[in-house]
């Protein structure tokens, strides 16, 4: 058979049209096929699939190229004459959107419609015509929204140099424009974005194993973009799992997903959403991955293809200033450099899954093996932990009473989700170690959970600690050096939260354990955090 009569076989459709003669309503047709993916008119066909042909074929070539020149912007077609039969083709266009006659008209089913006024809107900004990050955020007021702090925060983030004017630099950044805000601007320069989008937020899941079913714990982030995205790579990395790996310099902390592929995928989803949908970004942790969706689907001229090798940013002026900020590395190497960053750390590439509303970046967590785990939670520096739980008791049982330790207070699933271990297991565990008096459940039952005994003696336990803090320190700063072993790098206020002490006393308590040699501060007075030092990790392995 013919290509001709392949097409005819097939009938009419979303990508062809028959037509018996002449040019009536060509252009409709035309441009419907320009503002899809391309189409077919074949004019001397009947609406049943009959070939009549047509007369004329060099004036009718002649009337369809000037239709087609006619429409905005022109459009290019090809002809092709076979059994005199005019066969009419829309490539794919990148030009979109086109309008004949000052209509804009699509495909639908096997016909073709006017465009309506929203569908007219929607498809400008589906194309890209229209950046919705551009545009008036009518719901921000310069006099009152945007406060010295606020600029300061982002002028120092930007890094602007100081003494300008607020407004005429973010009218020279484009932020604002004709004297309003953009919305761009205002998820930057926001102190509750949702004021400003009320999708425009960062949702956070942990779960427990690997589907929805339960929830260990959920944040939401409703600062500015930046803010958000920092919220949201600490929160990963405080979830996921830790490595210490010793070095001639000391310690390097290694989460089990590299930090910079996280950092990438995290910042791709906030700057390439599509923020007029009513979907946030999210972040869901399982037991066995990570997920990272981001509602939109592809821009436009954007395809699964070109995921990694080529850059069409949705929001071209969020985008940029968030490159500014340093938030992202390269322009237009996200993908790519998420999969190189996965190569050199040896963990495998995370999986992209493209849906018309969604696209959904999943990160695969490599599961620790059990005679390893401890070391892949840092618990290898343990302050002179000795036995911690009398012999016969397995490595399993040593492990979970020194974690409890260390996060006192944590439930079962909980406990589960941080192991790595199933809740049967941990309730048999948990049933020995009560049995021994090293640990108690605490609270009520439903919002309670369980800690470590803490014993005076030497008998048993002895707290895991036998060295490193000298005999006679209090219980207090036993239990701080201990969390500071296993969780390096905390702040103050982190381990206040974590440990229920208030900051005056954990001051304190650091100031004795640094005078003693034992823990030390590292880093920058801002962002650095306390460490045991290598004299307290020797003794403790010594003690081991």
């Amino acid at each position: 058979m013919s290509r001709l009569h392949d097409i005819i076989a097939l009938g009419e459709g979303f990508t062809t049209e028959f037509k018996r003669s002449g040019t009536s309503h060509l252009g409709r047709e035309l441009c419907a096929f320009a503002n899809a993916t391309g189409g077919l008119v074949l004019i001397g066909v009947t609406d049943d699939g009959a070939i009549v042909g047509v007369n004329n074929l060099n004036r009718l070539k002649s009337e369809v190229q000037n239709i087609a020149r006619a429409i905005e912007p022109p459009l290019l077609i090809d002809l092709e004459v076979e059994d005199d039969v005019l066969i009419v083709s829309v490539p794919p266009q990148n030009g979109k959107p086109y309008s004949t006659g000052g209509k804009f008209y699509l495909r639908d089913g096997a016909s073709s419609r006017q465009m309506t006024r929203n569908e007219i809107r929607e498809f400008f900004f589906k194309e890209g015509v229209i950046r919705f990050d551009e545009m008036r955020n009518q719901w921000y007021d310069l006099d009152v929204d945007l406060t010295e702090a606020l600029y300061a925060r982002f002028a120092k983030r930007a890094g602007l140099p100081e003494g300008l004017n607020a407004r005429q630099a973010l009218e020279n950044l484009h932020l604002v424009r004709d004297g309003y805000m953009t919305n761009a601007g205002a998820w930057l320069l926001a102190e509750d974005i949702l004021k400003f989008n009320s999708a425009a937020n960062v949702s956070c899941a942990l779960f427990m194993g690997v589907t929805k079913t339960r929830i260990l714990d959920r944040k939401d982030f409703n600062g500015d973009v930046y803010s958000n995205y920092q919220a949201t790579i600490d929160y990963l990395l405080d979830k996921l799992n830790t490595e210490l790996i010793i070095t001639g310099h000391g310690r390097d902390e290694r989460p089990e997903l590299p930090e910079e592929a996280l950092r990438e995928a995290v910042v791709n989803a906030l700057a390439h959403r599509d923020y007029r949908s009513p979907a946030n970004v999210q972040v869901y942790i399982f037991q066995d991955r990570v997920e990272i969706v981001s509602p939109g689907g592809l821009p436009a001229g954007m395809t699964e293809k070109l995921l990694g090798r080529k850059s069409i940013p949705r929001n071209p002026l969020l985008f940029g200033m968030l490159y500014r900020m340093n938030a992202v590395e390269h322009v237009g190497s996200g993908i790519r450099r998420i999969r190189e960053i996965c190569r050199k750390a040896n963990v495998p590439a995370p999986e992209i899954e493209v849906e018309l509303d969604w696209i959904t970046l999943r990160f695969r967590r490599i599961a620790a093996e059990p005679e390893k785990s401890a070391d892949e939670k840092g618990l290898e520096v343990r302050e002179g932990v000795t036995g911690g739980v009398t012999a016969g008791v397995t490595a399993g049982v040593k492990r979970l009473r020194l974690f409890i330790a260390s996060n006192p207070g944590k439930r079962i699933p909980e406990l589960s989700q941080a192991l790595n271990v199933p809740p049967k297991t941990l309730e048999r565990w948990l049933r020995d170690l009560r049995k021994q008096g090293l640990v108690e459940f605490r609270g009520a039952s439903r919002s309670g959970g369980y800690w470590s005994i803490l014993h005076a003696s030497g008998e048993g336990v002895r707290e895991g600690v036998n060295e490193g803090v000298t005999g006679g320190v209090r219980e207090g700063v036993k239990r701080l050096q201990l969390f500071i072993a296993s969780n390096p790098g905390k702040r103050i206020p982190e381990l206040s939260q974590a440990l229920n002490v208030p900051p005056k006393t954990l001051e304190r308590r650091l100031r004795d354990l640094r005078k003693q040699g034992l823990v030390e501060f590292r880093g920058a007075p801002r962002t650095g955090g306390y460490w045991v030092t290598e004299r307290a990790a020797d003794e403790g392995e010594r003690g081991k």
